[in-house]
């Protein structure tokens, strides 16, 4: 049922209840209007006739001659006019005038006006105490006032009310028909653009200029922002297909070479049971070695995916002191022989994920153990770590991080390559993921990323990352970027292709 429909329908039913509720208040006003002229009336009449009751009570009393009686009776009755009269007293009951027949049961006192009703008919009774001295007496004057000129006009107002519902009720319908009609007009109009819309099949979307009615306009943002929604959540479950597509097909190619390593292994060691002490130690380590570079493929490849998938609610104010701080006492307990040193400044504070901060400085670290090994023979590994606070190009405050390493460092040339994933040295025990890794995560922080020679002149290669500080310039109270989204992240999918994003080689 349309909307007008309903609209029109309560219309039609509430009108009538009105117009019979206002029509039974009106018929009481009238009612009261009328009964308080005819009590006005029957009091006027009292006292006009009051002075000939007492004359007639006199003259009853005095045993006056039966013509004087009459002539009291005639002028009582003359003076009440169209009052009916039943004077009862001592000397018997005389009645005049329109009344209610005697056997008709009053009030024992009626000092203020009330109303009597006797066969079929109403009357409006008065009553009022009579004296006399002589001789002495008393008496009661009753008078009597129709109430059907009332009762009639009380009748026509209540036909009228009920004609007036009843003709009302239609007429209210089609009226509220009409104006609900046009006032829902621009919803039709909404529901017939928003009914050719189809979010799976056409990128079309609602567009809407103001109508001027609030509750249109209102619930066409809401439709936009719906559709928005809906959009977002559609991109984003196409970038998590597309990850899941990209973590089976780069696993399932970069599984394979270890997986058939140690299968090779294996069929050795099933089919020489009795190898040789020294050659089933190579194979074992063989085995191990593998083993150890499958649990590091599906470590950085599950931590890529979870970057590719990270949503924007997981930011947040990072100490970045403190991520530094666990990172290189993990260092240092997995390698107790790297000599690390920690330069920093507390209370640096980036808007970041806080976990993937801490695979960003992780994999720098690890980088700096397993690549910066001194040219000299015996020298221990030596890993410089500095944190500072620093001016962007566009005059806001950023944090700056620096891992200095003493190894070969990293020709100019192989500067960008070293980001694409599974890029490594051939002598390279690591997975060729972990500065892919480092990439996505500052590309996702809105960083920058360097990689430079040693600026003090010694072997090494010097990682940079800078990243803005929480509530600086051109960031909110939280200091994120307000105006601008998460970057798009196809760091599985890309493959082969190197990510844009700010790589600095001089």
């Amino acid at each position: 049922m349309r909307l007008s429909t309903r609209i029109a329908l309560a219309v039609g039913a509430t009108v009538p209840v009105l117009v019979l509720a206002s029509g039974g208040l009106l018929l009481r006003l009238v009612e009261n209007d009328l009964h308080r002229e005819q009590d006005t009336h029957l009091r006027e009449r009292a006292t006009a006739v009051a002075q000939d009751a007492k004359a007639l009570l006199r003259a009853t009393g005095a045993d006056r001659p039966e013509a004087v009686e009459q002539a009291r009776e005639r002028r009582l009755f003359t003076s009440a006019l169209d009052v009916g009269i039943r004077l009862t007293g001592p000397g018997g009951t005389f009645t005049g005038g329109p009344q209610p027949d005697p056997s008709a049961p009053l009030p024992a006192v009626a000092d203020i006006p009330v109303t009597v009703r006797a066969d079929g008919a109403s009357w409006r009774v008065l009553s009022v105490p009579v004296s006399v001295k002589r001789p002495a007496g008393d008496a009661t004057l009753w008078l009597f006032y129709p109430d059907s000129a009332s009762q009639a006009q009380l009748k026509l107002v209540r036909r009228r009310v009920v004609s007036v519902a009843l003709f009302g009720a239609p007429l209210a319908g089609a009226v509220a028909w009409a104006a609900a009609a046009g006032a829902a007009r621009p919803l039709r109009r909404l529901q017939r653009r928003t009914s050719g819309l189809d979010p799976r099949t056409s990128t079309a979307r609602l567009d809407h200029a103001p109508t001027g009615i609030a509750e249109i306009d209102d619930l066409t943002g809401t439709l936009q922002t719906v559709l928005a929604r809906y959009d977002q959540q559609a991109a984003r479950t196409a970038e998590a297909l597309e990850t899941a597509r990209s973590f089976s097909a780069a696993a399932s190619h970069e599984l394979r070479t270890p997986l058939m390593s140690m299968r090779t292994n294996l069929d050795i060691l099933t089919e020489h049971p009795t190898l040789a002490g020294a050659d089933r130690a190579e194979v074992l380590a063989d085995l191990r070695h593998e083993h150890g570079r499958l649990l590091g493929l599906l470590v950085m490849l599950r931590a890529l995916a979870q970057g590719d998938l990270v949503e924007a609610d997981a930011f947040g104010p990072v100490e970045l002191a403190e991520v530094v701080d666990a990172s290189v006492a993990d260092l240092r307990r997995r390698h107790p022989g790297a000599a690390v040193v920690v330069r920093g400044v507390p209370g640096l504070r980036v808007y970041g994920w806080g976990h993937g901060l801490r695979l960003v400085v992780d994999n720098l670290l690890s980088n700096a153990w397993a690549h910066g090994r001194s040219t000299s023979e015996g020298e221990p590994v030596r890993v410089e770590v500095t944190l500072r606070a620093d001016r962007s190009p566009g005059g806001g405050p950023v944090a700056v991080l620096t891992v200095d390493d003493r190894g070969p460092g990293v020709p100019p040339a192989q500067r960008q390559a070293v980001f694409q994933r599974f890029h490594r040295r051939q002598d390279s025990p690591g997975s060729g993921l972990g500065l892919t890794l480092v990439a996505q995560q500052i590309a996702l922080h809105r960083g920058a990323l360097a990689v430079r020679d040693r600026p003090d002149g010694h072997h090494g290669a010097r990682f940079e990352i800078r990243l803005p500080v929480a509530g600086g310039t051109g960031a909110d109270s939280t200091g994120a970027d307000a105006t601008l989204p998460l970057l798009r992240r196809d760091w599985l999918a890309g493959a082969g292709k190197p990510q844009e994003f700010h790589k600095d080689g001089s």
